[in-house]
């Protein structure tokens, strides 16, 4: 009797016995809502991770963007200068050798050739090495020029004297020149209308510093930008 009345009497609050709802919550709810916040951190952080990745993709593109289309203008620009070098030869030495025949073959090729070899020249020798970082801004400008002045003068001269000479032989409008002087006879004949190429000597070589220097500012610029953005 005593020991039913001890078990109906028996106090909730002794000890090992905790109250369902009181205290701390068990051990799995708080592991889960643990669990459940620290999700949903790195899937925000990984967002915002995400994001910042692709907005520094997207400015180093701009970037390579703009400084490829500026690279452009300016092989594209020296190109052409170097089309109108070789119609300027070729009319020079057309009137030298009085040659009238055969005019859209010789001003068409002396227009085409000066501006394929001065663009494929000026990206091998001056736009891969300067990707390549072998050069400086002296360098640069200094093969920038050459290129200029090789591909946009002295090639189209050389190429317009050679199709017009012929030219002339074939179709004698000048006197043939004496055995073993060929080449001294015509420098002789075209040597005061030469003089007039010049002009565009020095433009090129003008042309080409300018390029070589703006296309190394350009390059750096770009580098710094896309360092600063890593």
């Amino acid at each position: 009797m005593a020991a039913l009345r001890r078990e109906v009497g028996a106090d909730p609050g002794d000890e090992g016995v905790v109250p369902v709802g009181a205290g701390e919550a068990p051990e799995d709810i708080k592991m889960a809502t643990y669990t459940h916040g620290q999700h949903s951190l790195s899937l925000g952080h990984a967002n915002l991770r995400r994001s910042m990745v692709i907005e520094i993709i997207e400015k180093k593109i701009e970037y390579l963007r703009k400084e490829k289309t500026l690279n452009i203008y300016g092989t594209m620009m020296i190109g052409t200068t170097a089309s109108f070098s070789g119609l300027l030869a070729n009319f020079i030495f057309r009137h030298c050798f009085r040659v009238n025949h055969d005019a859209l073959k010789t001003y068409v090729s002396l227009s085409t050739l000066p501006f394929l070899s001065t663009v494929v020249a000026y990206k091998f020798l001056v736009t891969d090495a300067l990707y390549s970082g072998n050069i400086s801004q002296e360098n640069c400008a200094l093969r920038s020029s050459l290129v200029s002045i090789a591909c946009g003068v002295l090639y189209p001269t050389a190429l317009a004297f050679s199709k017009n000479g012929r030219l002339a032989v074939k179709y004698h409008t000048v006197p043939l020149p004496p055995k073993g002087r060929v080449l001294l006879y015509w420098v002789m004949l075209c040597q005061k209308e030469v003089k007039g190429m010049l002009i565009p000597l020095a433009f090129q070589a003008a042309l080409g510093i300018y390029n070589g220097i703006q296309h190394y500012a350009i390059f750096e610029s770009t580098l710094e930008k896309t360092v600063h953005e890593d």
